[in-house]
Formats: structure tokens, C-alpha cells, sequence
């Protein structure tokens, strides 16, 4: 049993219930077919037996027979409906009743044999020794109803036997002697076997049922945890994206002033950050399945070069060398989703590497394309190397350094992994450094297909090198004080004129004005979650179309949502979304593509 179990007696007291109703079930299926049987065979035998020694006594034994067998049928019995606590009380009932029936057959011996028929006694033991064998079938379940019903009959005959005193009868009652012990040993053996099997059983069943617990349990311990991770992610965006705005505004204000590196140190924290919560959203987007890759043919080296612009900085202050090779390899996969495989493999390389460097290669393999990521870093144990792609788990890390990131990095790896179809493996020897090789599809390079660069993880497909032509006019629905302010301070740092309402009404009203004063507005931004459980992806779509005689306005939309079906709601929109905290130069450039169309 398990050590939970042996050590609770109430679960002992309950597993032992258990078994003993399933015991008398499987004794009280057969009851009244039982009975029946028993009476026919009753009133049959003792017309035979009657018939050939006519002994007034035994129709005094057969009526209390009878008697015994209609009692037997007609007394209250067990039904599945009883509760579990009275199976004591039903186990005991029965097997008096099977004693009193055996005990009442016990007698019938001692008016057979004496009469010296050997026929009539050869068929007495006949029956009895049968009898027992049936009993050892359909009683071992319950063993006091086996010995009940056995022991009676059979010493009632072997008794009757010896009595005789003669060398047959003798030697009969020794075989019936042997018999009776060889019945009770193999029902004694057959009971203990069910009665351990049935523990098996309901121990076994027991264990599912904890373990189906422990997995529940656990599946909601993630869902929540998911969900924490969420609301955390939307809850701190919206402050974060108005000093993100504040403090863009004041860069911009204070550029090419000695105040001015205060405000750049500013925004290399928010950014940071950002990136943080960034990183966070990935993780709700990829668990909430709201991803859908896009392969198309990938020209590695043109998703190598942005990689080794963004770490060589990073690489050179460290003072490590970083080697991207080119290989002029092409690779079917979706750009944006690769780039961000290989850009948190490269982080987390560089992160774990004080000296040397490291190295991004791809290897033709025939039908496929390895792509590695080396690094000369601390490695990573053995015992570590199965815990590497967990949340939260950073290696030789225990005090949390900011430095080095939150530990989702290769979770997101492991999760594009298994999204994309890339194989990811991992070869480590402490001390010496970490390889990463993904396994991506080879093919061959298109007829006539132009370099491709992936696009920018936060701004929307299509952003490559966009020139800052800035529409005029822009209206913001946003329903908090503070970034209503942040933005529009940004924006008419960059003369823009930005007007800003923080309901649907005022902002339809602000759209009709401006069309009845003939300065329209040229775009609309708009947040996702408004005042009062309002959707912004609605009220957005509603005032974008404008009027039956007014041009649509361009809406963009911008949020710090993680809810799993508002982000499918917004991908399926087709609506171009900005994720909170917004970068000032992602919001520009977004601000200058739908201004342009």
C-alpha cells in the first residue's frame, strides 16, 4: 500500500469496506438463483432418499430445510443501494443464514447412514461433497460464510461415518476429513487472493484519481500562473508606455543638451524593461496559440546580418569576438519567428560568455539546414541540461542578476521549436562552452527572389526603412489621463497636432468638427481597452469608416492586451496593433506607413 495510506487509518478503515462490499456483491449476485436451485434440489433429493429407506424422519428434515431455504429468500437481503458502513452487518447475515441451512443438512447423515444402504450413503456424500465444491466457488469471497456453510455439513457426515465404527465407514469418514481440509485451504487461499487483488485494485484506482488530481492541479497552477503572467504584462505596460512617452518627448527635447544624456540613460532602462515585458507577451501569445507561422523561402544571410548588427555592440563592450558567417543558404521557415529563435539563442550565448566569443554558422546537411550557435561560455551540467528550457531557470544564477534577463529566453526557443517544426539540440561540457544547432528545411534559392530581412519583432510587417513623413492631423482614443498627455506631448514634439478624447462619443464628435471645419483628421489611434469594458478594436473600426459622405480615417491600434481571444480578435481584424510599452520610433514609423496609404 502506499506510505500515505498506512499511515491514515480512516483510509485503511475505508479501503477494507471497499473490499468487503465488493465481496458480498460478488456473493449476494447468485442469491436467489442460489436459493432456488437449492429448494428444487432439496425437495428432489429427499424424494429419492425418502422413496428408498421410508423414514418418516426424513420429511420432518426435509420440511426444516424447506423452511430454512424460504427464510433464506424472503429475509431482507443486500442491495447496491446499502450503504458502504453496513457491509459488516451484511457479511455477518449471510453467513449465519448459510450456517443455519448447512446446520440443518448436517442432520441428514445421521438419518442415512445408520441405515447401512450403501447406495443411499454413496449418494449422500456425493451430494455433500458437491455441494461443498460449489460453496468453495460462490462463498470464498466471504470466508465465515465458506467455513459456515462447509464445516456443519461435512462434520455432520464425517461424525455419522465414524460412528459406524466399521472399516468402510471408517475410511469414508477419513476421505470426507481430507476433503473438507483440502476445500478449506484452496476457498482460504482463493479469498486471501481476491482480497488482495481487490486491494490492488481500488489502491490502483486510488492513485489515478490523485494523480488526476495533481495533474489538474498542476494544468491550473499553469493557467494561472499564464494568466498572472497576463494581467502582470497589460498592468504594468500602461504606465510603463506613458513614461516610455514622457520620456521619448523629453529625449527629443533635450537632444544635443548636456541634460540630455539623463533622458538617453532614461530610455535605455525603459527599453529594457520593455524588452522584459516583451518577452513576457511572447510567452502568452505562444501559449494562448494566437501564432501562426508564415514559411517562405528565408536567405540566411539576410537574417544573419540584422543579428550581427543588433549583439556586436553588445559583443564588443564585453570585448568578445562574434563571428555571424555568411553561407548563402536558403531555408524554408518563417523569417520573423527564426529571427527570434536565433536572436534568443545569441542573448543568451553572449549573457553566459565572459571571455572568447561567439559563433553563428549554417551547415548544408543534404534535405536540411543546421544552424549553430557557439558560444565559450560557463556551459552547463549535466544535471542542468534538462531544466535549461523551463521559465524562470537560469544557470548559475541564484541571485537573480538583471543582467541576465528573466530565464524565458529558451523557453520562447523550445516554444517556436515545437510551433515551427525546427528541432532544437543542445551540446554543453562545463567550463569549455554551450552549442545550439536548430535543424531548419533546406531548399534551393528562388529564381529571382529578392534578399529578404526579417521584420521588426515590435513593429507590424511591411516597416523596412519607411521615410518620417508624419501625417498633420491625429486623433487619440484613449481613456487614461496620463498617456492621453505622454502621447500627445511626443507627438507635438514632432509637429504633429494631436488631439485627444477618452470616449467613442467625443471622439466621434471631434471627427465630425474637424470634417465640418475641412482639416480632417488623418489618422485615428486608438487603445484596445476603454472606459467601462469598452472595445477599442470596435469602437476603432466604427469610427475609422466615418460618415456616409466622409473618407475612412487610418486607424492604428495600440495595446497592452495578453487576453488569449482578444488577441486572436486583433490578429483576425487585420488591424495594425502596437504593443504597449510603444517604442517612439516603432509609433513613428508606424504613425508615417498608414499616414502614407
Amino acid at each position: 500500500m502506499p506510505a500515505a495510506a498506512q499511515n491514515d487509518p480512516s483510509a485503511d478503515i475505508a479501503l477494507a469496506q471497499r473490499v468487503l462490499r465488493e465481496n458480498i456483491a460478488s456473493v449476494y449476485s447468485t442469491y436467489i438463483a442460489s436459493t432456488l436451485t437449492h429448494m428444487v434440489f432439496v425437495i428432489v433429493f429427499g424424494a429419492i432418499i425418502y422413496s428408498q429407506l421410508k423414514d418418516p424422519s426424513l420429511l420432518f428434515w426435509l420440511a426444516a430445510l424447506l423452511v430454512a431455504d424460504i427464510y433464506v429468500l424472503f429475509t431482507p437481503r443486500w442491495t447496491p443501494g446499502r450503504p458502504a458502513h453496513e457491509s459488516a452487518y451484511w457479511a455477518r447475515k449471510i453467513s449465519r443464514m448459510v450456517t443455519l441451512v448447512s446446520m440443518v443438512t448436517a442432520v441428514v447423515p445421521w438419518l442415512i447412514v445408520p441405515h447401512n444402504n450403501l447406495p443411499m450413503t454413496s449418494l449422500l456424500m456425493t451430494v455433500i461433497v458437491g455441494s461443498c465444491a460449489r460453496a468453495a466457488q460462490s462463498l470464498w469471497p466471504l470466508k465465515p460464510a465458506l467455513f459456515g456453510y462447509t464445516m456443519p455439513m461435512s462434520l455432520g457426515m464425517i461424525t455419522a461415518l465414524a460412528w459406524q465404527g466399521d472399516g468402510l465407514h471408517l475410511f469414508l469418514a477419513a476421505a470426507g476429513a481430507a476433503y473438507l481440509l483440502l476445500t478449506l485451504h484452496a476457498g482460504t487461499g482463493q479469498h486471501k487472493l481476491l482480497t488482495e487483488s481487490l486491494m490492488l485494485r481500488f489502491e490502483n484506482e486510488a492513485l489515478a484519481v490523485r494523480l488526476g488530481e495533481q495533474i489538474a492541479a498542476t494544468e491550473r497552477a499553469s493557467e494561472e500562473k499564464t494568466r498572472f503572467l497576463g494581467t502582470a504584462s497589460h498592468d504594468l505596460r500602461q504606465p510603463l508606455h506613458a513614461i516610455a512617452l514622457f520620456g521619448a518627448a523629453l529625449e527629443n527635447e533635450l537632444r544635443g543638451r548636456p541634460e540630455g544624456r539623463n533622458a538617453e540613460r532614461l530610455m535605455r532602462a525603459v527599453n529594457a524593461l520593455g524588452a522584459s515585458l516583451d518577452t513576457m507577451l511572447d510567452v502568452s501569445r505562444l501559449d494562448a496559440g494566437v501564432i501562426t507561422p508564415a514559411p517562405q523561402p528565408v536567405q540566411l544571410d539576410a537574417l544573419f546580418l540584422p543579428l550581427n548588427h543588433t549583439f556586436a555592440a553588445r559583443a564588443e563592450q564585453k570585448e568578445l569576438q562574434l563571428r555571424v558567417r555568411a553561407s548563402g543558404l536558403w531555408v524554408h521557415s518563417d523569417p520573423q519567428l527564426l529571427h527570434r529563435m536565433l536572436s534568443n539563442l545569441m542573448d543568451n550565448a553572449l549573457k553566459y560568455t565572459a571571455r572568447g566569443g561567439v559563433t553563428v554558422t549554417a551547415r548544408d546537411r543534404g534535405d536540411t539546414v543546421w544552424i549553430e550557435v557557439r558560444d565559450s561560455g560557463i556551459g552547463i551540467a549535466r544535471e542542468q541540461s534538462s531544466r535549461i528550457f523551463e521559465e524562470f531557470y537560469q544557470v548559475n544564477n541564484p541571485g537573480r542578476d538583471r543582467s541576465r534577463g528573466l530565464g524565458i529566453g529558451l523557453s520562447i526557443v523550445q516554444r517556436l521549436s515545437r510551433l515551427l517544426g525546427h528541432p532544437v539540440q543542445m551540446h554543453s561540457r562545463p567550463g569549455r562552452g554551450t552549442f545550439f544547432r536548430v535543424v531548419v528545411p533546406a531548399i534551393g534559392a528562388p529564381a529571382g527572389t529578392p534578399m529578404a530581412a526579417p521584420c521588426v519583432a515590435d513593429a507590424p510587417a511591411g516597416f523596412r526603412n519607411p521615410a518620417l513623413a508624419l501625417p498633420g492631423r491625429v486623433l487619440l482614443l484613449d481613456d487614461e489621463l496620463e498617456i492621453r498627455e505622454a502621447m500627445t506631448g511626443l507627438l507635438r514634439s514632432h509637429a504633429v497636432d494631436a488631439h485627444a478624447v477618452d470616449s467613442e462619443a467625443a471622439a466621434a464628435a471631434a471627427l465630425r468638427q474637424a470634417a465640418a471645419e475641412g482639416r480632417p483628421f488623418d489618422l485615428l489611434l486608438c487603445d484596445y481597452r476603454l472606459a467601462d469594458g469598452a472595445d477599442g478594436l470596435d469602437a476603432g473600426l466604427r469610427l475609422s469608416q466615418g460618415d456616409d459622405d466622409g473618407a475612412a480615417t487610418p486607424l492604428l491600434l495600440i495595446t497592452g492586451e495578453t487576453s488569449p481571444d482578444r488577441l486572436q480578435r486583433v490578429r483576425e481584424s487585420r488591424v495594425p496593433v502596437l504593443f504597449k510599452p510603444v517604442a517612439a520610433e516603432s509609433l513613428l514609423r508606424a504613425m508615417t506607413e498608414l499616414g502614407a496609404r
